[in-house]
């Protein structure tokens, strides 16, 4: 895991803003670890509105539309330990290496994030530091404990998509993506389970997009690194978008995480 030293007196979260790093039910004895990255939309008082419109921080660019109040429930369900973050994806995003060129977006599905536009090398360390870092720390540190402990241990990473990308008008109309990279085992074995508990519901393996080394962080560090069981849900934000729609999608969910899970219970002897 990259990490940098924060030597820079200069912060850039103040007294008022978040901490990046809320933790749900941090005990909760279920095997399965739930985290959401793009949980939050909080933006840094000191980048201000990040120079674009109030509304487009409504947008899936700016957040994971739903994917905290699904991950909330699942937790619940489950009872589940749950990590979330706090900081909107265009201040930097959670899921993504230090390296990669959209970790600190310019322009998104459209877009244009005016404060990111000339982000030097230390602005682009000190959001790193202050919010990328803490919560895969946190992360990893439970990990380390839960695996340390020898109990069953795996990885599920709640996310959401957008039916429809403005900037080129692809469409994505199945319901539910199951990602993973290198280690398919529980994201085959949740595709069997879910579409048995819900044969109305489109799932598709590694939809809308494919996990790998460059373009994610959560499962190729935290899930691949360990030999862990792992999967990253995607859920498409309209199903999702109220109350109603998350606890709905916790439902069905659940079940289905729970059957895979049994019969894919992680290594026991730590990494």
């Amino acid at each position: 895991m990259l990490r940098f030293a924060d030597r820079d007196t200069t912060r850039l979260l103040q007294a008022g803003d978040p901490d990046p790093v809320e933790w749900i039910n941090s005990t909760g004895r279920s095997a399965i670890f739930l985290t959401c990255e793009h949980a939050g939309r909080a933006v840094p008082a000191a980048l201000g509105d990040l120079g674009i419109a109030a509304e487009e921080m409504d947008r899936h660019i700016a957040y994971d539309v739903g994917a905290e109040g699904v991950a909330r429930a699942l937790s619940e369900r489950l009872d589940a330990a749950l990590i979330l973050q706090r900081y909107s994806r265009l201040v930097i995003d959670c899921n993504r290496p230090f390296e990669a060129k959209d970790c600190i977006v310019t322009t998104s599905d459209g877009t244009v994030v005016p404060v990111n536009a000339e982000v030097t090398d230390k602005e682009r360390q000190r959001r790193y530091v202050e919010i990328h870092q803490p919560l895969h720390e946190a992360i990893a540190v439970a990990l380390d404990q839960r695996q340390a402990s020898g109990k069953p241990l795996l990885l599920v990473s709640v996310h959401s998509f957008t039916p429809l990308m403005r900037a080129t008008g692809a469409v994505r109309d199945f319901e539910l993506g199951l990602l993973y990279n290198h280690d398919a085992r529980l994201a085959e074995r949740l595709a069997e389970t879910f579409h048995a508990a819900n044969p109305d519901v489109t799932v598709k393996l590694n939809a809308p997009y494919h996990v790998d080394d460059i373009s994610d962080y959560t499962i190729p560090v935290h899930g691949e690194r360990r030999g862990i069981p792992h999967v990253l849900l995607e859920v498409r934000n309209d199903l999702i978008n109220d109350a109603r729609g998350q606890q709905e999608w916790a439902d069905r969910l659940a079940g289905p995480l729970l059957l895979a899970a049994e019969t894919l219970e992680g290594p026991t002897d730590g990494r």
